[in-house]
């Protein structure tokens, strides 16, 4: 737990504190119906007392926000609803009222947060240290309600969440009509295909139909099933009711784990419920890294299409002991969309359990959820034990170690960022300080790469059918009914040569790094931390354009990161000094020297010393017709930006009246207020991606001139 801090309290009050907005107001605080005293409230943005989120001009405290053991609420409030300051607040009188004095110290000393309730949303007083004020002083910042106090659980904990769908993604699921009309469909087509290679494809997928369809038959018929000689019967497994669910219930099943599959019936009264389910490999790694040696790395959700009983019964063959999701939260937790529509994690977590930013998706189809959810998805390839048994284990990493992989990654990265950015620059924060000194908050989408689905797996065809039910055809099958089946497009991988290969490309948004490989760099090397570094100090979104930047070979994947990383520094280095010389005055500096020395790179060129313009073109004019020529022996250069004039330079040369004019505006771009001027000056994002298609991470960094 970290140590309480003192605020420090040096200096007289009143006054608006750190030269912040006009427009202040003086309100009363209560605590329930404990007058705490009057304050002044100062608003964040223009506007005055209209502005301000409290009604009928008092501060009337509901509650304090439960107790953070290592995260101060300013943090978990930027992390849940970034830059949400509504206003800040102090004491007006001096001494201030002993209940106001005492609240600041509970919640400064307790990371705790007063709580004022308006409608669905919940202000946040948060207390500050100030440079100057003597009084009590508060941020107040608006946050969804409930939102906070789910947060700052996961928040202590490390703790992300992760939201599964089931079919093709975890799972395949077939009835007896369902595994009819797939045999039937496929004997069509092979009646009709003249390839002799897929005739017998397809006479092996079919075979393998048929045996699965006896098993179930068996088990609708005897409950058991004859697996290799073997006689199995089924055990009665007790459903426990759900909150508000169904009534308890003993439900017939039969789990065959050496064919990663298991029978069982939705209704145990109606026996043309029977489903026969194939568990997709690498679920129990997937499953033990989520709950390892006790300690709970993500909050688990499903989103599903499927029918709602249905879908129950195929999580709880998942994760029969409940460690995963407890029987008290898998109503809320266990969501059903009607097919057709799009998932969202917003109705995922309409509980408000979980914030969109600190979730992340295991799907086999990214286009089913909604556009601004998409980042968080990491696409694995459709699960088809029927058409391709082998693919799940043609890869040195089955596809779901590779999910769990990514969520480590993905776990790891943004609670390095929480604790090294946001904590660090949190704690130096003061009550004079502005909206715009509030640190980068992480997201989940910052670390995952959306994967293309749109080629299928190994360079062969698209599975021809849908292997299991999903959507609305379970609650058709479980029914008797028929039910269309549209095919999935599955997500590509490519075979890669023995040596590792890793190549480093630019793109409109940025630097991506891409390597062929099966499994995650996690080793550092100097090369591979400076590009990361240049991610995070420099503005380099008007250097590149899609194109291939550097490529590194090696026996290891360390190796052929570190060399391409190595040559991918020296590439953009004299990319970015030739085109910042013009502009920054950063002239005839040597670009051969190695990244990270005494003078390279990160020293040289920093975020203090780097523009980043909307147009790279037409920054600087001849003030003369003839651009070739000179007026009285010199010549006379301006600079230019959104057709206003930052600099002038003369001289007797071109170079030299150029640099002239390029370090007058430097000193007006660093300098300057005018808002016309720094609307053409935009953050950049630099975006850093490791592994192979299904193995892919990322890391992004947003970099923004002030």
């Amino acid at each position: 737990m970290a140590t309480p801090r003192a605020p420090p309290l040096p200096a007289v009050g009143g006054g608006v504190a750190g030269g912040g907005p006009p427009g202040r107001v003086t309100m009363r605080m209560f605590h329930g119906d404990v007058f705490l005293g009057e304050a002044e409230v100062f608003p964040m943005k223009q506007g005055g007392e209209g502005s301000l989120p409290f009604p009928s001009n008092e501060i009337r405290i509901s509650h304090l926000s439960p107790s953070s053991e290592r995260c101060p609420p300013l943090a978990i409030l930027q992390t849940i609803a970034p830059f949400s300051v509504r206003c800040k607040l102090q004491a007006k009188l001096m001494p201030p009222h002993p209940s106001l004095h005492r609240l600041y110290l509970t919640c400064f000393n307790e990371y705790k947060s007063a709580v004022v309730v308006v409608g669905d949303e919940e202000l946040h007083l948060v207390a500050m240290p100030s440079k100057v004020e003597k009084v009590p002083c508060f941020w107040c910042c608006s946050v969804r309600s409930g939102i906070y106090a789910a947060s700052v659980g996961m928040l202590n904990l490390r703790c992300l969440a992760i939201v599964f769908d089931l079919d093709e993604t975890l799972i395949v699921a077939n009835t007896m009509k369902s595994f009819e009309d797939r045999i039937e469909t496929l004997s069509r087509r092979m009646d009709s295909e003249d390839d002799p290679v897929r005739v017998s494809g397809m006479s092996a997928e079919i075979k393998r139909y048929i045996e699965d369809r006896e098993l179930l038959k068996e088990f609708i018929d005897t409950d058991t099933v004859t697996d290799n000689g073997r006689i199995v019967g089924t055990q009665k497994e007790e459903v426990l009711p759900i909150s508000g669910g169904q009534e308890h219930v003993l439900r017939p099943v039969i789990r065959l784990p050496e064919r990663n599959a298991i029978l069982t019936r939705i209704n145990p009264e109606i026996r043309d419920t029977s489903v026969f389910v194939k568990l997709r490999p690498a679920w129990e790694d997937l499953r033990s890294y989520l709950t390892a040696k006790g300690r709970k790395r993500f909050e688990v959700y499903v989103c599903t299409m499927a029918e709602r009983d249905y879908a129950l019964e195929m999580w709880r063959l998942l994760d029969p002991e409940g460690n995963l999701i407890s029987l008290h939260n898998l109503a809320e937790r266990v969501v059903c969309v009607k097919s057709g529509s799009k998932k969202s994690l917003q109705n995922v977590f309409k509980d408000k359990g979980c914030h969109p930013k600190m979730a992340m998706v295991i799907d086999d189809r990214l286009q089913v959820w909604d556009e601004k959810d998409q980042p968080r998805v990491h696409v694995v390839p459709a699960y088809t034990p029927y058409y391709a048994p082998q693919a799940e284990m043609a890869n040195a990493v089955p596809v779901l170690c590779v999910a769990r992989n990514v969520a480590c990654n993905v776990r790891g990265g943004f609670f390095r960022e929480f604790d090294e950015n946001l904590l660090r620059k949190v704690f130096e924060l003061m009550y004079e300080n502005e909206l715009l000194d509030l640190p980068y908050a992480p997201d989940v989408g910052d670390y995952l790469v959306c994967e293309d689905t749109s080629f299928p797996p190994n360079n062969r065809d698209i599975a021809p059918i849908s292997e299991g039910m999903s959507g609305a055809e379970v609650e058709r099958r479980l029914n008797g009914l028929a039910y269309p089946r549209d095919q999935k497009q599955m997500p590509s991988f490519t075979r890669s040569s023995d040596d590792e290969r890793m190549t480093i490309r630019g793109t409109p948004g940025g630097t991506n790094i891409q390597s062929n490989g099966g499994s995650l760099v996690t080793t550092p090397s100097l090369f591979v931390t400076v590009l990361q570094e240049i991610g995070r100090l420099c503005e380099s979104r008007v250097l590149f354009s899609n194109e291939k930047i550097a490529i590194g070979i090696g026996k290891t994947r360390d190796e052929a990161q570190v060399q391409a990383a190595e040559k991918a520094l020296q590439n953009l280095e004299s990319n970015y000094l030739s085109f910042m010389a013009p502009v920054a005055g950063v002239l005839n500096k040597d670009v051969n020297k190695p990244p990270g020395s005494g003078n390279g790179f990160l020293e040289d060129i920093t975020l203090s010393d780097d523009i980043s313009m909307e147009e790279p073109s037409g920054i600087f004019r001849d003030q003369v017709r003839d651009p070739g020529s000179a007026l009285n022996g010199e010549y006379h250069f301006q600079a230019e930006l959104g057709g206003q004039i930052l600099g002038r330079g003369i001289g007797s040369n071109r170079e030299f009246a150029k640099l002239q004019a390029a370090e007058e505006a430097l000193k007006t771009l660093k300098t300057t207020t005018d808002p016309q001027i720094k609307k053409h000056l935009r953050p950049v994002r630099i975006i850093i991606s490791t592994g192979s298609r299904s193995s892919q991470t990322t890391k992004v960094f947003d970099v923004s001139v002030k």
